[in-house]
């Protein structure tokens, strides 16, 4: 069921086109099939196609590559590796460590090694797969632990704390405490559409690029430093992603630099795109982490200090590992005031393939710790977890700074409101009463409950991201073409900045025309990443609409004679009006054609008020932060493992909503994949560096199956306190964090087991084995208490 705290106007209406319903820009297209992919371009006649031929061994030294195979196999056309590159051979996005192709050593199982060009998919494909590389095999780490004892890093520790020299002492002196680790998952990507590029060859030495890439001007880079030309030599173009998920910030340049390096060698067209298999050995996943916590707390369950080590498994290079460890670190408070704190943050250098951005950027990986926290808290002291957490939400009466030193303001904190409000829609404590009485009768199946909250923060880490560029023109006709330097990878970008330039000339929907993402329309665009798709673009479309407005009311004044009076005048239902005198929007931009007025104009925008200083550990890197709240029902079969979420209520806010059914599809999409992170998506890997869960045979994301029976979902509708984009605030990713509750939920069940006074140690995902082992252990471990007569027996089996 959904539910929005707002009413919505018709989908006809096009007097008010913002705060409103409005189908995705590209529905009818997607449903019907029309709406064009990169694989579904015309090709260039003569178009050619590659594939890569990989590594079978995660870690050693290239003693050789033989390709004589490849090149006499039918229709090849050329082969390369990296010493045919003429330009860079690292394509590291931010420090160096990802070469095009394998140079001199190999990093991780599945590494390409060479590219193969040929007439047909197939036979390229199949050539590929007849190279003989030879490799002196070394060790590989495959583990935290393995990375620690190496000392192999991909980047150095960072850390900060709030009142950081007191947490030792805190420890040692205080009236309770606990302490625990935690293995987290990483997850694969699984975007419908596949890495794919096109490179087309153009005059001399210039390139056009379609690509599926959530970050165009990235890959324009890195293409023309491959190639060794200038940057304004290339050209991207990006209509439309069939999702991406992070898993296209980084990792689709890779392809279009070798489609274009082979593209500029042979003077064809050059498509390459991964199959399925492939894609998920040589593309990185959600960073794994392995993390650990000490904390102290008083009798009531109020959090004192916080010792918190956070690990990223990061696989072989640097890729954007810094910034998401960082944002692990930075959220690892999630709603709660800590005291005084000392996070840690590792970036841990693993023989994988390189883990990249995904849906949350390490903050997923961060807040279950937090959440982890307070359900061992709970436990200990014998109380309900919802209780704790209400106790250290961040506020007056606890504490309002982070331990990064950014202030929490009250007035802007939404959760205290939002978990009330929840909490009684809810009705928590009634449904808790009612499961505890199931759990006393039932005795296979049992349930459990859990609330719990997100606090998110939304900007780019990295400040200079934090920008972003449009360009609007008006046509003679009154129709407005918008470029912006976002991506549309399904999630209604697009659509929403449609609806900003439609709301500031006053116009219908379908006056306006959102084109593809090109580098040569809008330069130097930030990734479309950080839930910032529409707070950074949105502004940037605005400003280059106000620039063209204040234009066309000067010139509407200015013949009334009346220049003075320009502020005056009204965008509106179609028509501009000044004094009561009004003129349909697409006379006045003939009117303004003939008067020689310019109907173009780039815009821009940066976040305002953000300072984060590395060095000291301290400052604002968000500009504001995004809250929800979730409650989780479900049941579990204790002789199994298996169990089913039965119900799901959530609140999320939303800011001023630009498009509440859009958001509402963010929110509960954001869940199931948050869902399936937590409980079915297992990565593998075996004891050589090989992927395993290699395809959609033995990786199992959630099914329109696993949908919770019940799931309610209720946008809260209270305008952002900071100018964001009509006071709108970002949904992209925040919601995804909102399926914690769901494994809280799971473990809820498994302690009723022990009377709540265990905490069990379940990893994740949750799987129906891990789940069975830990309900197993809480089980051995109330038999060994009854049996001595001790209660910190529970503790023990953790």
């Amino acid at each position: 069921m959904r539910k929005l705290i707002e009413a919505t106007t018709s989908e006809h209406s096009s007097t008010i086109v913002v705060h409103v319903t409005k189908k995705h820009e590209s529905a009818v297209r997607q449903v019907q099939g029309t709406a064009n992919y990169v694989d579904d371009l015309t090709e260039p006649q003569g178009t050619l196609y590659a594939a890569v031929g990989l590594s079978h061994v995660a870690k050693g030294t290239l003693v050789s590559v033989a390709l004589d195979d490849v090149r006499n196999s039918e229709g090849v056309v050329d082969v390369i590796t990296i010493d045919d590159v003429p330009g860079h051979k690292d394509i590291g996005p931010v420090f160096e460590g990802d070469p095009l192709l394998a140079n001199k050593e190999i990093k991780f199982y599945g590494q390409p090694v060479f590219a193969v060009l040929a007439t047909s998919v197939q036979l390229a494909r199949k050539a590929a797969m007849k190279g003989k590389v030879e490799v002196q095999e070394a060790i590989p780490n495959l583990t935290a632990h393995q990375a620690h004892q190496a000392k192999t890093f991909v980047r150095p520790m960072h850390r900060f704390g709030l009142n950081a020299d007191k947490v030792k002492q805190t420890l040692a002196s205080c009236s309770n405490s606990v302490s625990g680790s935690l293995s987290i998952g990483g997850q694969e990507h699984m975007y419908l559409e596949g890495q794919v590029s096109l490179a087309v060859p153009d005059e001399e030495d210039r390139m056009k690029i379609y690509t599926s890439s959530q970050h165009p001007s990235e890959v324009q880079k890195l293409v023309a430093e491959v190639l060794d030309v200038k940057l304004h030599r290339v050209m991207v173009d990006m209509r439309r992603m069939g999702g991406g998920f992070g898993g296209k910030e980084t990792q689709a340049a890779q392809w279009a630099c070798i489609a274009a390096l082979l593209a500029k060698r042979n003077r064809r067209a050059v498509k390459l795109r991964l199959p399925r298999f492939t894609d998920m050995h040589v593309t990185g996943k959600r960073h794994p982490f392995e993390n650990a916590f000490n904390v102290a707390f008083d009798n009531t369950g109020k959090i004192e200090a916080a010792q918190i080590d956070i690990n990223g498994i990061c696989g072989h290079s640097p890729d954007l590992s810094d910034a998401i460890v960082d944002r692990a670190m930075f959220h690892a408070d999630n709603a709660y005031f800590y005291g005084c704190s000392d996070i840690v943050g590792h970036r841990l250098q693993t023989n994988m393939v390189s883990h990249t951005a995904y849906r949350g950027f390490g903050g997923p990986q961060g807040m279950i710790m937090a959440e982890a926290i307070v359900d061992k808290i709970a436990r200990k002291l014998g109380v309900d977890p919802l209780s704790v957490r209400k106790r250290n939400l961040y506020g007056s009466a606890t504490g309002t700074t982070t331990p990064y030193g950014m202030d929490v303001d009250v007035q802007s904190n939404l959760l205290p409101e939002m978990i009330s409000k929840l909490e009684h829609d809810g009705d928590y404590w009634a449904r808790r009463e009612a499961i505890n009485e199931f759990n006393r009768t039932s005795p296979v199946i049992k349930k459990g409950l859990a609330l719990t909250p997100v606090k998110f923060g939304i900007s780019f880490t990295a400040k200079h991201l934090n920008q972003a560029g449009a360009l609007v023109h008006i046509y003679t006709d009154g129709s407005i073409q918008v470029n912006h330097g976002g991506t549309e990878m399904g999630q209604g970008l697009h659509t929403k900045i449609a609806q900003i330039a439609a709301n500031e000339f006053g116009v219908g929907l379908d006056m306006i025309e959102v084109t593809s993402t090109r580098t040569d329309k809008v330069p130097n665009t930030s990734p479309t990443a950080a839930s910032s798709g529409t707070d950074l673009n949105g502004k940037a479309v605005q400003n280059a609409c106000q620039t063209i407005k204040t234009r066309l009311a000067d010139c509407y004044a200015s013949s009334f004679g009346c220049p003075d009076e320009a502020a005056n005048v009204c965008f509106e239902n179609g028509d501009v009006t000044l004094n009561g005198q009004s003129l349909a929007f697409s006379d006045l931009v003939q009117k303004a054609y003939f008067e020689r007025v310019s109907l173009s104009s780039s815009g821009f925008y940066q976040t305002p008020k953000l300072q984060y200083n590395r060095e000291k550990g301290e400052g604002r890197p968000f500009f504001y932060f995004a809250y929800g709240v979730s409650m989780s029902e479900v049941s579990i079969d204790t002789l199994t493992g298996e169990y089913c979420v039965d119900r799901v209520d959530v609140i999320h806010d939303v800011g001023n909503s630009l498009n509440p059914a859009i958001d509402i599809g963010q929110i509960e999409g954001a869940f199931i994949q948050g869902m399936g992170w937590l409980t079915t998506e297992d990565l593998k890997w075996n004891k050589d560096g090989k992927l395993i869960s290699e395809n959609m045979a033995t990786y199992k994301i959630p099914a329109i199956g696993d949908t919770p029976k019940i799931f309610n979902v209720s946008l809260f509708c209270k305008e952002n306190t900071e100018d964001s984009i009509y006071h709108s605030k970002a949904v992209g990713e925040p919601p995804f964090m909102l399926a914690i509750s769901v494994w809280c939920a799971i473990k809820d069940a498994i302690s009723s087991l022990s009377g709540y006074t265990c905490d069990p140690q379940l990893d994740t995902p949750a799987t129906p084995e891990r789940v069975l082992d830990a309900v197993l252990k809480t089980q051995l471990a109330m038999s060994a208490t009854a049996a001595v007569g001790q209660t910190d027996r529970c503790e023990e089996s953790e």
